[in-house]
């Protein structure tokens, strides 16, 4: 079957957009679905109080950490899932430098808790997210959660933490 130049063109015109639209950067704090919030302030207040305990210097609200945060949580509860990579290209260090996150970074993820402090202490529970939040390379903090009703409305929780 032969194509004609217009046909081509359409076709990896179509293409280009299928991809871009893939992509999710957005300067702004706001979930690109279901209900979100920036949880940040209350998660910062018992991280580091978790760090001081253990003679590690406090964390600081970062902007670009809050909206990787956001982002990512949005991810989640757009798809349903709690993982870390979802939808193309979506891997964590393209994410990361992609939001202009400071390096090194971590992302500590959870589904299902009500509030901050459940998803603190789930985070505490585990020792790899445990070890996230008292890195002594970390400088920075964004915690998000956004819920879905078109994936049942449960809360899907990220940390981003920055250098």
């Amino acid at each position: 079957m032969l194509f004609s130049r217009r046909s081509l063109l359409a076709a990896s015109a179509a293409t280009v957009a299928a991809l871009a639209a893939g992509c999710s950067t957005t300067g702004v704090l706001s979930p690109s679905a279901g209900t979100g919030s920036d949880q940040t302030p209350a998660s910062l207040a018992l991280v580091n109080k978790l760090r001081a305990d253990r003679g590690v210097p406090a964390l600081v609200i970062d902007k670009a950490a809050q909206q990787a945060a956001m982002d990512q949580a949005s991810r989640m509860a757009s798809a349903g899932k709690m993982e870390h990579n979802i939808g193309f290209g979506a891997n964590f260090a393209k994410r990361m430098k992609g939001m202009e996150v400071a390096l090194p970074a971590a992302e500590n993820i959870a589904a299902g808790q009500d509030n901050a402090t459940d998803a603190f202490d789930a985070w505490y529970r585990s020792p790899k997210h445990l070890e996230n939040m008292l890195g002594t390379r970390f400088r920075g903090l964004g915690v998000a959660v956004v819920s879905n009703p078109a994936t049942g409305n449960r809360p899907y929780w990220a940390m981003v933490l920055s250098g």
